[in-house]
């Protein structure tokens, strides 16, 4: 897609980028990028509660050019977002996480790379020019999990994010309607009936076959076995469970911080505070796990209370505006993680995609604070929003 469409009218919000991914890739692909679990109540209420909050802007006060960085686990950030690690990248986009990588180190922010990567880990922090961390979960087993470990530290990764909610995959309902296994699959036959939407979209099917078909998980190698091979997320999430005697083991063989995502209750970020993690992530894993649960930011102060400053409190779930994150900030989150918004930019148009994705998020945050009359994003508190957010 050519850049000029990505920066004219009809690409001004994350929605617009949405459109756009729907268009390119097939069913399958989008909707495991776009859908939830169950009845996606949680997916939704994820947005519904941003659209909830309102401002308390000063009046008669004009500030510009407002201070967006914030230092989130010794690294300085341009502005408060994170990307989020989003698995399957490279069936989205060959780039996958390599144009992820670029986006957000030229963009100044830090991209947590996924363990179900298209893309080895080591040839995604070659990519980058900015600060990198990386998601674990423990497909394979410990010995597997360890591999990987020794191998993002060799590689120069600063922190290690263990996603904690996610013994087995949520019932994410789209998967199975639309072919996501058998897209991934190796058997002809099971594809046949999804075979007229993957044809429908022929650009998207030249690149992936140009780029070699389904990858092998690069970043998750057996011993004795060599990679494994890249299956559907329910059976690669299989018993793959992390657990907090998991990670007091963790910490023992990893020297950096450790980031504990996937956490909604006060009890669950105390005990991780407890076990060694330098911060927590408030999340509902964007409402693909367990469907009825609190939406993120509602959970957020519960958890920035439990912690008491000891740890920083990140979030993620509904980040679709810069005005979102701003909300975030307001209700208590040193950061927010940003999964679906990128991951629209990246399947619309690779790399180019993906820093349009978060130009318009750090363009609308600017904006957001300009209009609240707020000179820096070290000043948003609760003053900033109404009342009943307060809490």
């Amino acid at each position: 897609m050519p850049n000029r469409k990505l920066h004219s009218s009809a690409v001004v919000n994350i929605e617009d980028l949405r459109r756009l991914a729907q268009r390119r890739v097939p069913r399958s692909v989008f909707d495991y990028l776009d859908g939830g679990a169950d009845a996606e109540i949680t997916l939704a209420e994820n947005c519904r509660a941003f659209r909830e909050v309102t401002f308390r802007p000063r009046s008669a006060v004009a500030v510009y050019n407002c201070k967006t960085a914030v230092r989130v686990l010794g690294h300085e950030l341009a502005f408060p977002a994170i990307l989020a690690p989003v698995s399957y990248g490279r069936l989205m986009h060959p780039g996958g996480e390599i144009a992820v990588a670029r986006a957000a180190g030229k963009a100044g922010i830090v991209y947590a790379v996924p363990t179900i990567s298209g893309h080895n880990m080591e040839d995604v922090k070659g990519a980058s020019t900015g600060p990198l961390w990386y998601q674990l979960y423990l497909i394979g087993g410990r010995a597997a999990a360890e591999g990987a470990i020794d191998r993002a530290r060799r590689a120069g990764y600063s922190a290690l994010v263990l996603t904690v909610d996610t013994p087995l995959a949520g019932k994410r309902e789209r998967d199975p309607r639309n072919g996501m296994k058998e897209l991934l699959g190796s058997a002809l036959l099971p594809k046949a009936r999804f075979l007229p939407n993957i044809l429908a979209h022929p650009r998207w099917l030249t690149s992936f076959l140009l780029d070699g078909g389904v990858p092998k998980l690069g970043n998750v190698v057996i011993p004795g076995k060599g990679p494994m091979n890249l299956v559907d997320v329910g059976a690669a999430l299989s018993h793959a469970g992390a657990s907090w005697e998991d990670l007091r083991w963790i910490r023992e063989i990893w020297p950096g911080p450790i980031v504990a995502k996937g956490v909604l209750t006060g009890d669950d970020a105390r005990r991780a505070v407890d076990e060694g993690a330098a911060a927590v992530v408030v999340s509902n894993h964007g409402g693909r796990q367990l469907d009825c649960v609190s939406p993120s930011l509602h959970a957020l102060p519960e958890i920035v209370a439990a912690v008491g400053g000891q740890v920083e409190v990140l979030m993620d779930g509904g980040v679709r505006r810069g005005s979102d994150i701003a909300k975030a900030i307001c209700v208590g989150a040193r950061a927010v993680l940003i999964g679906r918004a990128y991951g629209y930019g990246l399947a619309a148009a690779g790399e180019a995609g993906v820093a349009r994705a978060i130009k318009i998020l750090k363009d609308d945050l600017d904006l957001t604070l300009t209009l609240l009359g707020c000179p820096s994003i070290d000043h948003l508190d609760a003053s900033y929003i109404g009342s009943a957010q307060r809490k």
